[in-house]
């Protein structure tokens, strides 16, 4: 069942369009040295704190770097995951993020911290987002938000879309399944295409993780060939985590086809995506291991393969008969990996 603009909790903002006044204006830096403050708090790398925030690292970076302004809903969710008051990013009080090493938390054992603000982000008066009650000037130390509001958010949409489809899951469904408002997925995400993009995000940022993990146990990091097998293993949906992520990205192929900023984020994710399959074909020539082909262009070949088999064992796993399974699916992979990457004497 589709929604429409305003209904129910639903977001009537056009997907992916931002308001002049999402943006903040930060002529002389300050709220990026702010934010640049809070990342080196988290002891973390740049990157690990861009998908902690559920943000396009390349676009962390040219904020920091002041090519490009922060929005609203960015800094919320850079001040959730920092722990500090988004009052203080903006350059209009609060305390400023310690080292993890500097202090204690003391919520983890009131369930409270020095600010009158819960685990999950809400005050104790029951308020979440910028209504919270003002925080006290004691610093607070970064946590690092595993579990925090944005990505609980995220995961439990990208959990509804693969139940439900992108258009037939409302903004209030997904405060139900995260037990907050309304008004506190506006607060961390402002659009459609925010939660679309965050879901996306974070879908690509669970594969590479599972890429690494998985390569590094097979010891496949030095052998390209044995690093294709496995990426095209993670690829194949045979894990209901897998089949949710496969999902979301149905839809936004779906989506895609009909706006013009999803289009574009498409482009750029599949520019990514094919950017990762044809850097490691070109190590595998490298290596002697695959024949001197076009990386780029044997990456478009085997990433739109991939995309059809998925569509179909999809489709199969929904109930049609005689469809393609996921031995199917990864047999075909490796038939087209021996015959169009292999070199001729190997079997």
């Amino acid at each position: 069942m589709q929604h429409t603009a305003g209904g129910h909790g639903a977001v009537g903002r056009t997907p992916g369009s931002h308001a002049a006044s999402d943006r903040l204006q930060d002529s002389a830096g300050e709220i990026a040295e702010r934010v640049r403050k809070v990342v080196e708090a988290t002891g973390c790398s740049q990157r690990e704190f861009a998908r902690r925030v559920v943000m396009d690292p390349s676009k962390l970076s040219r904020s920091l770097s002041g090519t490009r302004r922060f929005t609203v809903a960015e800094l919320a969710r850079i001040a959730d995951a920092g722990e500090v008051d988004a009052g203080w990013l903006l350059g209009s009080g609060g305390a400023e993020p310690t080292t993890p090493a500097a202090a204690v938390h003391s919520s983890s054992t009131t369930g409270t911290d020095s600010t009158g603000t819960d685990s999950t982000g809400t005050d104790s008066t029951g308020t979440e987002g910028p209504n919270a009650t003002a925080p006290s000037p004691a610093p607070r130390t970064p946590v690092l938000p595993s579990a925090g509001r944005p990505l609980q958010i995220v995961r439990e949409t990208v959990r509804l879309i693969a139940e439900h489809g992108f258009h037939a899951v409302r903004v209030a469904d997904i405060a139900a399944a995260c037990d907050t408002s309304t008004a506190a997925i506006h607060y961390h995400f402002p659009g459609r295409a925010e939660l679309l993009e965050a879901a996306v995000r974070w879908c690509m940022d669970e594969d590479t993780a599972s890429r690494a993990a998985r390569i590094a146990e097979a010891g496949a990091d030095e052998d390209a060939a044995a690093e294709l097998r496995e990426l095209l293993a993670l690829q194949t949906p045979r894990t209901e985590q897998q089949r949710r992520q496969w999902l979301v990205w149905l839809d936004l192929w779906a989506e895609a086809a009909r706006s013009t900023a999803i289009g574009r984020l498409h482009v750029d994710y599949y520019r990514q995506w094919r950017t990762t399959v044809a850097d490691v074909i070109r190590r595998g020539i490298a290596q002697g291991v695959f024949r001197a082909v076009d990386p780029e262009f044997s990456a478009l070949r085997l990433t739109a393969l991939i995309d059809g088999l998925a569509s179909q064992v999809l489709a199969g796993a929904a109930g049609a008969e005689d469809g393609t399974g996921p031995d199917d699916m990864y047999a075909a992979l490796l038939a087209h990996m021996r015959t169009e990457l292999l070199p001729t004497n190997v079997g």
